[in-house]
């Protein structure tokens, strides 16, 4: 196979044959994932020796390239859609929108604005359309942006935020989040020019949610210094437990205080189509702007984050800006042009993936998918409290469970149920078994599971903890 080095193409051949070979890698990896291990691990040295070259001024065959990097690059990454890929937040992926994924870019779709491709256009606007739909934003009036992912969510909703309660002038305002939000807000924060004593932590209860007193005193005393309150962040599904902040109780503080109400739901947001969502999601539908990730319980491959806005025109309002070079294309006001909507003027067409997998599948076979998740972390919640061996911390909640070993039958300090849980968890990632790393929690080091993915069994869980006790036992010899 060669290349042709002017124009950077092959023959149609060529092109076939290259194609097929990556289609049957990419085929072949969705149908033995589940038999490779989960872990990918080497050091920078490892790596550095086995890629670490200056860049080539002349042209290799590209079989040989390819063949390279399916032996030695795609085997050497952590497979998040594993089964037992049990930590952070997996991203179980399908196989539709992997390929939806290889035609937005195979046809370079630039997804920017209308006049770009009218039909990615539509499509994001039909896709956002049965989001806010999903999570009871109204159509007529609401809007949003697919992004990267729920950090440019997040980081678009509080510049909006910003513009819309502070204007120009933010040297007053002050931002209100738990110690449980997600990291991405606190860079997102900085990123807008807040600084850190405008910044306020509000502590969080027993359960991980919100202390809605703490906010309230925390609002009032800011409100007395002469300082200006504009947003609160609230969680709909923390990383660390899965928690839920009280987002009716938050929404009618917004309201009252006429703050803008952003709602971090870039994990448990999907949750609401299952059969409690709405009630454990309740005033999710009363915020003004909301982070959904599909690339974590929607199903979707990496990148797809996406922000939802009550008020479209806010977004509109932020981010419009009308270069000369894009007056012929500005189109009227129905034909949305998505760089007016967020930070991106270049855009890849990431609704069609949304689209493609919830056309062929049902938006029922999501909802089964999550309902499954639920049920399978309660499962995992009793067979961990029926173990003398195994310690619930918390219970199931949106998929998350945190537990330690701690067997009865020793009586161990806290220091060593610490170091104890800690060389679990390196020892099963150090062999490769499952991707399975800590948390800490109340001072506790504390072993974590988030099980959204629909291919883990509970099998695949009681092979897992089978294996975390052995280490648990072997470390017990040693001390």
């Amino acid at each position: 196979m060669d290349n042709n080095r002017n124009t950077l193409t092959l023959s149609k051949q060529d092109m076939f044959e290259y194609g097929s070979q990556i289609l049957d890698a990419v085929i072949e990896h969705f149908l033995i994932q589940d038999k490779k291990p989960p872990v990918a691990m080497a050091t920078r040295v490892d790596m550095d020796k086995m890629f670490l070259e200056e860049a080539p001024e002349h042209p290799a065959n590209a079989k040989e390239v390819l063949d390279f990097v399916l032996k030695e690059v795609m085997t050497k990454s952590t497979i998040v859609s594993h089964p037992k890929a049990y930590s952070f937040v997996p991203g179980p992926s399908n196989f539709i929108s992997a390929m939806a994924d290889t035609l937005a870019t195979g046809f370079n779709t630039f997804s920017g604005g209308w006049a770009g491709s009218p039909a990615a256009a539509e499509l994001e606007i039909l896709t956002i359309n049965w989001l806010l739909k999903i999570f009871g934003l109204p159509t007529k009036s609401g809007g949003g942006i697919f992004t990267s992912g729920g950090s440019m969510a997040n980081l678009t909703a509080l510049v909006t935020a910003r513009n819309i309660i502070c204007g120009s002038d933010f040297s007053k305002a002050v931002i209100y989040l738990s110690d449980q939000t997600h990291s991405s807000n606190i860079k997102a924060i900085r990123v807008i020019g807040l600084k850190k004593e405008q910044i306020r932590i509000i502590p969080t209860n027993m359960e991980f949610e919100m202390a809605i007193n703490k906010l309230k005193s925390a609002i009032a005393k800011d409100k007395l210094l002469g300082l200006k309150p504009f947003c609160v962040i609230g969680t709909a599904g923390t990383t660390n437990t899965g928690a839920i902040d009280p987002l009716d109780a938050l929404a009618k503080i917004c309201k009252e205080e006429k703050l803008w109400f952003h709602i971090d739901a870039a994990y448990g947001g999907a949750a609401i189509l299952s059969k409690n969502g709405k009630k454990i999601l309740k005033g999710i539908s009363k915020a003004d702007s909301i982070t959904v990730d599909p690339h974590k319980w929607f199903f979707q491959p990496y990148e797809m984050g996406c922000l939802l806005v009550r008020n479209n025109k806010n977004l509109r309002g932020t981010f419009t800006e009308k270069p000369e070079y894009l007056r012929d294309v500005e189109g009227n006001k129905s034909e949305i042009n998505f760089y007016d909507h967020g930070i991106q003027l270049t855009r890849r067409f990431r609704a069609l993936k949304f689209y493609m997998s919830i056309k062929t599948f049902g938006l029922n076979a999501f909802r089964e998918a999550i309902d499954y998740n639920l049920t399978l972390t309660e499962k995992t919640e009793a067979i961990i409290r029926k173990s003398p061996n195994w310690e619930v911390i918390t219970s199931a909640s949106l998929a998350v469970i945190n537990f330690r070993y701690n067997p009865i039958s020793q009586s161990l300090t806290e220091k060593q149920l610490d170091t104890v849980n800690q060389y679990i968890s390196g020892e099963i990632m150090k062999n490769r078994q499952a991707l399975l790393v800590t948390t800490v929690l109340h001072g506790q080091i504390v072993l974590r599971m988030c099980l959204i993915n629909p291919r883990t069994t509970l099998d695949d869980i009681k092979e897992t903890l089978n294996q975390c006790s052995d280490y648990g036992i072997e470390w017990l010899e040693k001390i």
